[in-house]
């Protein structure tokens, strides 16, 4: 059995040997007192703490104090003048009404960043409209756009006093653009827009306009030049209002020029008279048909040397889109349009109509049979010629667009010499101008109800 080693006991030296005590404690130091220094940023950080806390909520108030719908009772235009600061705009807004604390609209136009981006003009505030609203429609410019709407046929004069006497625009028109360079259409503008603007924007929509027009016209037009094409279209503007006849009208021009005949169109007499002031202001005189003047296609051959007003998209359409027919004359029928004629026989025929219909209307008691024409207008001039052939037409005052409101047109044969005038005397007087209160068309065009009979013109 094994056991284990004694171990010899310590000697009484080693037993008694004292052992040494722990080390004390190591003394604490002694804490410095903070300079004044620190004790201030103390301070300050935690004052800076309690303003946060308090301008956070006073932000998460006003934040939704803005998007909380607003007192304005209905929808309300307002214009804010030009430079107007952040405290005239929230002045004004509270002032009418729109707004309840002008402090806290600008509290957000600060905190949004938008206070930088504020501009005048027109607006439109819906009701209830909120603060935030309203400031964000002021920062984005949402200004009102109103329309200025420019019939078709007016001359560039015409606009211009339009646009002159238009209290939305502002500034002058440097000058008049040329006749047929504007485009008739609706512009929407906003109010303080430059007049000069509007015109430079018509003249540049008129240019884009006839040249995607040009591109689609059919090689055998007898038009040569987009210039061209711009005067056939505003004597096609002014000889009908109505959109299903302008191919028609214009295929009749076509065809007359196809046969080198002269168009025979009232409104270039016109014209022809008072430029570009567009209105005559009375009935045209029987001199003035055959008074040579550079546009009285009366007189001259072709077209005229330039467009007699600004004819709108649909008209300048109508000239490369015309109607193949052989019609070389139109005449009222009675129903605000016109009918069409392929011959001079078909053509009197259709006159012949149209004065019973006339005579009719003038003297309702009376059958149409009895009540002549001849009885209210001079007689007839004698016509020594023949009836002309279809191909030479030019002779018969082929073609009527005698502009009269409030009555019907009709063809010009050689059997309607005493038709309105005798000796340049005036039998019936009527206003040729637009823009009259007779006028329902108010500029648009030449009215359509004429019952005047063009005397023929001789060789």
């Amino acid at each position: 059995m094994n056991q284990s080693p004694r171990v010899a006991p310590k000697s009484p030296s080693e037993a008694l040997k004292p052992v040494a005590p722990p080390a004390p404690p190591p003394k604490a130091r002694r804490r410095r007192r903070s300079s004044p220094f620190i004790a201030m940023m103390s301070g300050l950080f935690t004052a800076l703490l309690v303003i946060g806390g308090l301008m956070g909520a006073g932000i998460a108030m006003v934040g939704s104090q803005s998007r909380a719908p607003g007192p304005l009772a209905s929808d309300r235009v307002l214009i804010i003048p030009k430079d107007s600061g952040l405290t005239d705009i929230a002045d004004l807004l509270q002032r009418e009404g729109m707004i309840d604390h002008p402090w806290s609209f600008r509290i957000s136009a600060l905190v949004s960043g938008n206070w930088t981006k504020l501009k005048a003009g027109e607006y439109l505030f819906k009701a209830r409209a909120s603060q935030a609203e309203i400031l964000d429609i002021i920062a984005d410019g949402k200004v009102v756009e109103h329309s200025i709407t420019v019939p078709e046929g007016l001359t560039s004069e015409q606009i211009v006093a339009r646009l002159r006497e238009n209290e939305l625009l502002t500034g002058d028109i440097i000058q008049v653009p040329r006749e047929g360079s504007i485009l008739p259409d609706t512009y929407r503008i906003p109010r303080g827009f430059s007049r000069q603007a509007i015109i430079d924007r018509m003249t540049r929509d008129q240019r884009a306009v006839l040249a995607r027009i040009w591109e689609r016209r059919p090689a055998d037009l007898p038009i040569k030049t987009p210039q061209e094409l711009v005067v056939l279209a505003s004597i096609v503007e002014k000889e009908t209002g109505r959109a299903d006849e302008r191919p028609r009208v214009a295929g009749v021009f076509i065809n007359r020029l196809n046969r080198k005949m002269r168009l025979q169109s009232d409104p270039t007499i016109v014209y022809g008279l008072v430029g570009g002031k567009g209105t005559l202001g009375r009935s045209i005189l029987r001199t003035e048909i055959t008074q040579p003047t550079p546009y009285n296609t009366y007189v001259i051959d072709g077209l005229p040397p330039g467009p007699i007003a600004n004819p709108g998209r649909a008209a300048m359409e109508a000239v490369v889109a015309h109607s193949r027919t052989k019609d070389l004359y139109f005449v009222a029928d009675g129903s605000g349009g016109h009918a069409f004629g392929e011959t001079l026989e078909q053509h009197n025929r259709n006159v012949a109509r149209w004065r019973q219909i006339e005579a009719a209307r003038r003297d309702p008691g009376k059958p149409p049979a009895e009540a002549s024409v001849d009885k209210v207008e001079p007689p007839a001039a004698p016509d020594t010629r023949s009836e002309a052939p279809a191909q030479q037409p030019a002779d018969s005052g082929a073609i009527e667009t005698w502009p009269v409101p409030g009555n019907r047109r009709a063809g010009a044969g050689p059997q309607q010499q005493g038709a309105a005038l005798a000796g340049g005397v005036r039998a019936r007087a009527f206003d040729a101008s637009e823009g009259t209160p007779r006028d329902p068309l108010l500029n648009k065009t030449f009215d359509l109800n004429s019952p005047k009979a063009i005397p023929a013109l001789r060789p």
